[in-house]
Order: structure tokens, then C-alpha cells, then sequence
């Protein structure tokens, strides 16, 4: 965006609209609340709005728009009085991945008949669209809790401490989550993606 075009964005432009269904769909894969989701989209959309002039172009409109949604997101889980169980995010239930858990030892790490291969070339394919479409997917598929440990930690830069206190569990059982969301999406994007021999390019 040139100079011309700082504090001037178009909100009717189309593309604010596909923005705002990334930021939505954003929101909603941290927060697992359709209704918080739309909240910090909203009050984020609200921002841009209010303060478009501070918008000095160095960077993509969306980055921009994402970076506001991002703080939305991190002071609401700082604001939110909700609380899960530290108990519920280790044990988990049947539904929420015990077959998962079988896959690692009683320290977390990898079986060694489920390690996953070495990856060929993961770097060329992150700039690819459908590689961070099959990465979505694959959060998707982690158990809840762990995946919002990770987004926690990942996405919105919280540290172990903030995510520990928000969630009622200690570091150690933190770091461990951590560790199995890392492992489960590096087997799916295995599977899904790096295993294919005609991935999408």
C-alpha cells in the first residue's frame, strides 16, 4: 500500500469481507466459542475502524487487522474467569485422545514404532496456500484442549506462565501438552500432506 493510500482503506472493498472470515475462523480456532469468536472479531474490526490513520502501510492490510484481533483475543483468555480443569487437559476422555496418548511413552516422547518419518522438504512447502489449509485441518483434529495449549502458545505468544495460570495446570504438564500437539500435527501433516507423492503445489 502506497502513501496515498494510508488512513483510506475502503471497508465496502470486497476483500475486507474475506478478511473478516479469516479473522473469524481465526478467532474461532482459538477460542472453540463461536460467540467470543465473532465478539473479537468485532471489537477488531472496530479497532481498524477507530484508528485506520495509525495504519502506516509498512505492512499487509491483513497483517494488520490479524495483529488487532490477535491482542483482542489475548486480552480476553487474560480477562476470562474460565477455568479448565488441569486434570481434564492431561487425562483428556476417550473421546478427547486416548488412542492419541497410546502413541507416546509415560515421558511424553514418541513410541518408537509410531515415530513418525523424516520429512523430504518441509521447508519449500510453507509457502504454499493449501499446505497452512491441511495444517488447519490437522489442528482440527488435535483434542480440543491440547490444541488450544498450543494456539495459547503458538499463536498468540502467551507464555507457559500466563498459559498455566489461565488454565490451572503446572509447567511440566504444559510442556508435555505442548510436546503431544507438536507430535500429532507433525504425524498428520505427515500423513496429509508430506506422505503424498502428488501434494498439491
Amino acid at each position: 500500500m502506497n502513501d496515498a493510500a494510508v488512513g483510506r482503506i475502503d471497508w465496502n472493498d470486497p476483500s475486507i469481507a474475506k478478511i473478516r472470515r479469516d479473522m473469524l475462523r481465526f478467532a474461532q480456532l482459538q477460542l472453540r466459542d463461536a460467540g467470543a469468536a465473532e465478539d473479537m472479531v468485532q471489537e477488531a474490526l472496530f479497532s481498524a475502524m477507530k484508528y485506520e490513520a495509525s495504519f502506516a502501510g509498512r505492512s499487509a492490510l491483513k497483517t494488520w487487522m490479524f495483529s488487532i484481533l490477535r491482542n483482542k483475543i489475548v486480552d480476553h483468555i487474560r480477562k476470562s474467569s474460565r477455568e479448565i480443569a488441569g486434570a481434564d487437559l492431561v487425562a483428556g476422555s476417550a473421546e478427547d485422545g486416548d488412542d492419541f496418548d497410546a502413541l507416546f511413552d509415560e515421558r511424553g516422547h514418541w513410541n518408537p514404532e509410531d515415530r513418525p518419518p523424516t520429512w523430504a522438504d518441509p521447508e519449500s512447502s510453507l509457502s504454499q496456500q493449501q499446505f497452512w489449509e491441511v495444517f488447519d485441518a490437522c489442528l482440527d483434529r488435535l483434542p480440543p484442549k491440547t490444541s488450544r495449549v498450543f494456539m495459547m502458545r503458538e499463536f498468540l505468544d502467551l507464555d507457559t506462565d500466563e498459559i498455566c495460570a489461565e488454565l490451572g495446570i503446572s509447567t511440566s504438564n504444559c510442556w508435555v501438552i505442548l510436546h503431544r500437539a507438536r507430535a500429532g500435527l507433525r504425524m498428520c501433516l505427515d500423513r496429509d500432506w508430506f506422505g503424498q507423492e502428488d501434494a498439491p503445489c
